[in-house]
């Protein structure tokens, strides 16, 4: 197991890591959209969810992977009222249509509309 890290991506506000390259694979700890660089989160679902795809990419990058390389996603939403917006903006980073679950979840840290988590292969 190896532990990615980077700062183009949120730090981690509790005990786990961005992510995991285990054994051929990249795990992603979820993703919220917060702006590394800032600490800022957009508002609406379209501005988060891109947030929040930027922060998976980094973590792709740093891993030495891509999202066509993305296999598996699960996403996690406020609100599924917001679905066919995030998809909207997810299918622009998602191109290969990775497996997917999608469900809407009571709330998210820091009270953001959106996450993602990723699993890639090299």
């Amino acid at each position: 197991m190896k532990p990615i890290a980077t700062k183009n991506a949120p730090g981690a506000i509790g005990p786990y890591s961005q992510g995991y390259y285990v054994n051929g694979f990249v795990y992603t700890s979820g993703q919220i959209p917060v702006d590394p660089q800032t600490g800022e989160i957009p508002e609406g679902i379209v501005a988060q969810t891109h947030q929040s795809c930027k922060n998976i990419g980094a973590i792709l990058q740093a891993a030495g992977v891509d999202f066509a390389k993305v296999f598996k996603t699960t996403c996690f939403l406020a609100d599924m009222d917001d679905f066919a917006a995030f998809n909207q903006v997810y299918e622009q980073y998602f191109i290969s249509k990775p497996a997917r679950s999608c469900v809407a979840v009571k709330s998210l840290p820091k009270g953001v509309l959106c996450e993602i988590e990723a699993i890639a292969t090299e």
